[in-house]
């Protein structure tokens, strides 16, 4: 028998394929394995701030999402403990961010992953850093 955390079922694909406020905001599921994410959104314009350009709320909450598939993809159910982002350059409305999280240590019971959310020509947008707590049983639902 496979390790269960080696293994991506359909049930835990298509789990995360289902969050719902990822969905709402449009946020596209590009690539899931065990310990990484890829996600992409659009930026639309309801998603600026005063200066026209993305949101920081935005971005964060891109990296959010990449860092919840990733370490969720293993099926034990993992939340969010700490997360530090670094903005490193302004993307606008049309731009399409690709962001990834990919695991840097996986522990007992917590995990550690790099995000990086790039524009859709591949420079650098941001930068984070999450800490996930990872419970013993698979996540609801």
């Amino acid at each position: 028998m496979p390790d269960h955390e080696n293994v991506m079922t359909k049930e835990l694909l298509q789990k995360l394929r289902d969050d719902p406020f990822p969905n709402y905001l449009g946020v596209e599921l590009d690539e899931v394995a065990p310990g990484y994410a890829r996600v992409k959104l659009r930026v639309q314009d309801h998603m600026t701030n005063i200066h026209r350009i993305t949101h920081g709320g935005v971005v964060f909450t891109l990296a959010d999402v990449a860092l919840g598939v990733a370490s969720n993809s293993r099926g034990p159910a993992a939340v969010a403990v700490n997360v530090n982002i670094n903005y490193i350059r302004a993307s606008s409305p049309g731009d399409v961010l690709v962001t990834t999280a990919e695991e840097e240590h996986l522990g007992r019971q917590t995990a550690s992953y790099r995000v990086t959310v790039r524009d859709g020509r591949g420079r650098l947008v941001a930068v984070a850093q999450g800490l996930v707590f990872r419970k013993a049983e698979n996540a609801p639902g």
